[in-house]
């Protein structure tokens, strides 16, 4: 099993966006690993490791539109089940 088991991956899409607060923000935050966030001001692709990617999510909500949004079980993923 792996120690965070929720691939989470969606964009936001919203006005005067930093990739960089938005990375500070999660890291504080949310416990997880394998973070990234790159984009603009007005468009963020965010990818990123945890156990509770619903508290993601409503962060990121908050910044904008959120949409394109992918959770994946990554301990289902490794013994052969639909992730």
């Amino acid at each position: 099993m792996t120690e965070f088991r929720y691939d989470t991956q969606l964009l936001i899409e919203g006005e005067g966006l930093d990739e960089d607060v938005v990375s500070e923000y999660i890291r504080t935050n949310f416990r997880g690993d394998c973070l990234l966030a790159v984009g603009d001001d007005d468009l963020i692709k965010l990818h990123y490791h945890t156990n509770e990617p619903w508290k993601v999510l409503e962060y990121c909500a908050s910044l904008g539109e959120i949409y394109d949004i992918v959770i994946e079980d990554m301990d289902r993923q490794s013994r052969g089940l639909k992730g």
